[in-house]
């Protein structure tokens, strides 16, 4: 099982709490599928998540996720981490 990236920025804008897991520079195309925004549906409302097909191979991997911007940063970190464990494991 591959370990799960760690946090490396917490942003607040807009309605949401941005959680970025991956540079965006790294990828060379970034979407927020369905699937996975269902996926993360089930740890927390509201939630979207961006992937991303890495520059140099063909591995998709989460890049961000958006939590909503009620929920609180701390708990917005925690939140996403186990959104990123549950589709990347």
């Amino acid at each position: 099982m591959a370990e799960s990236p760690e946090v490396q920025a917490v942003e607040t804008e807009d309605e949401y709490i941005h959680v970025r897991f991956r540079d965006p520079e790294g990828f060379k195309t970034i979407r927020t599928p369905d699937w996975a925004t269902n996926a993360a549906q089930d740890v927390s409302a509201g939630a979207e998540v961006r992937t991303g097909e890495e520059t140099g191979g063909d591995d998709w991997k989460v890049q961000s996720v958006l939590i909503e911007k009620h929920v609180g940063e701390r708990k917005a970190r925690e939140q996403a981490q186990k959104i990123v464990e549950k589709i990347e494991s």
